[in-house]
């Protein structure tokens, strides 16, 4: 049985190095090549927005995005697996687009596993849209695997979203 929480018991709260533990746990029973708690120390130093979407003292996901000129780039999102098909990918894409349309961003970028079905409807179904392919670009068992390169139009008026404005 899957863990269930309700969203008003969800908040966000800026990850640390006390939290690192449960991430890294999150990310080696999510990902077959996780993130090393090296990647997120780095991201975090770097001045990345690394965030963790929290219920209690629970965390429930997270993700780490950095910021350019005119656009942020999505680095790592994820949700834990007990709280996965519940809406939480979702809650923090809106938080991110929020956050970076506050930033002046006009584009929010990503790569994906070209095998991640699920991931590619979610941000299909949210108005990413695939721009191209970078070739082996991530590790996997017995070579590498290609990568959807995808992104999101932030400053138009309508989005997929219903016009989420910061």
């Amino acid at each position: 049985m899957s863990a269930v929480l309700q969203p008003l018991e969800a908040r966000f709260d800026a990850m640390s190095v006390e939290r690192l533990p449960a991430v890294c746990a999150i990310e080696k029973q999510a990902y077959t090549h996780p993130w090393t708690h090296a990647n997120f120390i780095d991201s975090m130093a770097a001045g990345y927005r690394c965030q963790l979407l929290m219920g209690g003292e629970t965390v429930i996901g997270y993700f780490v995005a950095m910021k350019g000129v005119d656009e942020v780039h999505l680095l790592n999102i994820t949700v834990a697996p007990e709280f996965q098909r519940q809406g939480w990918a979702l809650l923090m894409l809106e938080a991110l687009a929020g956050w970076s349309r506050g930033q002046n961003a006009q584009w929010l970028w990503l790569e994906v596993r070209v095998s991640n079905a699920r991931a590619l409807h979610i941000y299909e179904h949210h108005g990413f849209r695939r721009v191209g392919v970078r070739k082996g670009y991530y590790p996997a068992f017995g070579g590498r695997e290609d990568a959807v390169v995808m992104s999101l139009r932030l400053d138009e008026p309508t989005s997929a979203w219903g016009g989420l404005t910061a």
